[in-house]
């Protein structure tokens, strides 16, 4: 897993839109790259729509936010007008973003194992390095804003 002090690329990926995300286009912005599991699932949508509501607030703060799962662009776009999100989320479908920030791994649920993406924030500097890193046990859904403000 990336951790503090470590650089960060420039290009992140693709949104919904396939359009590129850079960390230069929030020049002076810390970054709030979150990674979740999956787009329409009840921890990840109750993530999302917490850093929705708490978006103003966030931005006032110096932050941006940016959303990173393996889904396409088009479930990004479902996920993005259902909850009316305002931040982007990028695709990494090809798992290049999460495996990068060490991410990805094996996952257990019901006595299953299969391979997943581990709920974790990155807070990136404005000089692009990993600033501050909130790990899959510290991550709550619900006020995860709250938890990027502090």
């Amino acid at each position: 897993m990336k951790q503090i002090g470590d650089k960060v690329d420039d290009l992140l990926g693709m949104d919904a839109e396939r359009n590129e995300v850079r960390l230069s286009q929030y020049p002076g912005k810390k970054i709030a790259l979150y990674f979740y599991p999956k787009d329409n699932t009840p921890g990840c949508t109750a993530q999302a729509c917490n850093l929705r509501d708490s978006y103003r607030e966030l931005l006032d703060a110096g932050y941006q936010v940016i959303g990173v799962s393996v889904d396409s662009p088009e479930s990004h776009k479902k996920f993005i007008a259902k909850n009316a999100l305002p931040f982007p989320l990028v695709s990494d479908a090809d798992h290049k973003l999460v495996e990068n920030f060490g991410v990805w791994g094996e996952k257990k649920l019901a006595g299953r194992t299969y391979m997943g993406t581990y709920r974790t924030t990155f807070i990136i500097s404005p000089d692009g390095t990993v600033e501050r890193v909130i790990t899959p046990k510290e991550v709550k859904t619900k006020t995860h804003a709250a938890q990027i403000l502090a």
